[in-house]
């Protein structure tokens, strides 16, 4: 079998790893998916639609150059989540996303991960000063892009869903 390799990059912290997404992800993408906590990304989804999620965003990293890293833990070596910037139809410009598994939150992991996924993407792909949509209902991304310094731009819709558009500072103004 030949495995093709994308040019993805690999970013470390202090205890992450954001890496390509990997065949092995496939089995807590779709336990995470089954969950109603994931429906602030796209869920619930069935097996089929974890494995689309999977092969999804790595042809976003082949069409577009950059997209959703997943996030190791160093310490445990679990993937717990991912983050990244991504720009799909019906985006108004590409959004810097986030989402952590159950085990994950409230350890500062997706802050973490996001603030280097974001200074990643302003530095290396262009994208400085993105959007994150969120929905008004969830307070935690809601803190999180608070947190990174973000301000709520207006009310949107993203795919017939309603949404805040979050607008992040460019990094030489957080600076």
């Amino acid at each position: 079998m030949t495995v093709l390799s994308l040019p993805i990059p690999v970013i470390e912290t202090k205890r992450l790893i954001l890496r390509a997404p990997h065949g092995s992800d496939l089995k807590p993408l779709a336990e995470f998916f089954t969950t109603e906590r994931s429906h602030m990304v796209g869920g619930p989804r069935d097996a089929a639609g974890a494995w689309d999620s999977l092969v999804a965003r790595l042809g976003h990293w082949s069409l577009h150059g950059f997209g959703l890293w997943h996030i190791t833990d160093k310490a445990t070596q679990a993937f717990v989540g991912w983050t990244g910037i991504i720009f799909a139809p019906g985006w108004q410009e590409p959004e810097l996303g986030w989402a952590v598994f159950e085990q994950a939150e409230g350890k500062g992991i997706a802050s973490e991960a996001a603030s280097a996924a974001r200074r990643y993407g302003a530095m290396h792909q262009g994208h400085d000063g993105v959007i994150s949509y969120i929905r008004p209902t969830n307070a935690r991304s809601r803190a999180l892009a608070q947190k990174l310094g973000a301000t709520l731009e207006t009310l949107g819709d993203l795919r017939g869903t309603p949404c805040e558009i979050w607008r992040h500072p460019k990094l030489e103004a957080a600076a």
